[in-house]
């Protein structure tokens, strides 16, 4: 009898520094296949769940990357930098002391529900055909649109000023880092994104996650 054409998911917490495709990369490797890929970009400095697709289940990544996510980290006050997160130099922009976290909170609810946001320049994402970061990296000025996008729940779980520890489920499309930059733009004071772990995309957890080291000795093990 014939077998059925290989597929397979894998949960991922990527680690720290690692781009989504050295995760691909190293799984695609392991298992010795070509069709291996993720449903939904981590930045560098962003740890947590990477869904990562093989084989026959590649064609289920547009449904995966569709799912609603969910995401805890922080936020720095009173600076920004130009990406939004610690990639870039940090800039101070205004002293935070005054900023409570009644404040915060209220500007938080300014930014939940149905917004329209403003993706980064340092991204991904394509305006004519090119992506948005090549002309950041090269000086260059881009219009970017603002999109909608939903941000269902954004919890303001603790306050150490000037870090903000939060918890955020929202559609795909949304970027963390614009909401940092929104959030200290409110405040008056700037801001960016210090940390951030993706938690859950759609009924997947990163507590069912493998961690990477782990997973790839599974799979040598057993293609050996």
């Amino acid at each position: 009898m014939e077998q059925a054409p290989y597929g397979e998911v894998f949960l991922i917490n990527k680690p720290l520094e690692w781009t989504s495709f050295d995760v691909v990369k190293k799984v695609r490797n392991a298992l010795k296949i070509k069709k291996v890929g993720h449903a939904g970009t981590l930045d560098p400095l962003a740890t947590g769940l990477l869904i990562v697709c093989a084989g026959k289940m590649t064609k289920s990544i547009e449904t995966f990357m569709g799912q609603e996510k969910e995401y805890t980290g922080t936020f720095v006050i009173g600076s920004t930098t130009e990406s939004f997160d610690l990639e870039k130099e940090v800039i101070p922009v205004a002293n935070p002391a005054h900023i409570t976290l009644e404040k915060v909170i209220d500007a938080a609810a300014h930014l939940t529900g149905d917004i329209m946001q403003v993706p980064p320049m340092h991204s991904a994402i394509k305006v004519g055909g090119k992506r948005v970061y090549e002309a950041a990296r090269k000086g260059q000025e881009v219009i970017i649109e603002a999109r909608p996008v939903k941000v269902s729940v954004f919890e303001i779980t603790k306050f150490e000023n000037p870090v903000i520890y939060f918890r955020i489920v929202c559609s795909k499309g949304t970027y963390i880092r614009s909401l940092a930059r929104d959030l200290g733009e409110l405040l008056g004071v700037g801001a960016y994104m210090a940390s951030l772990c993706r938690t859950r995309i759609g009924e997947f957890l990163l507590e069912d996650s493998e961690e990477l080291p782990e997973l790839i000795t599974k799979i040598k093990e057993r293609t050996a």
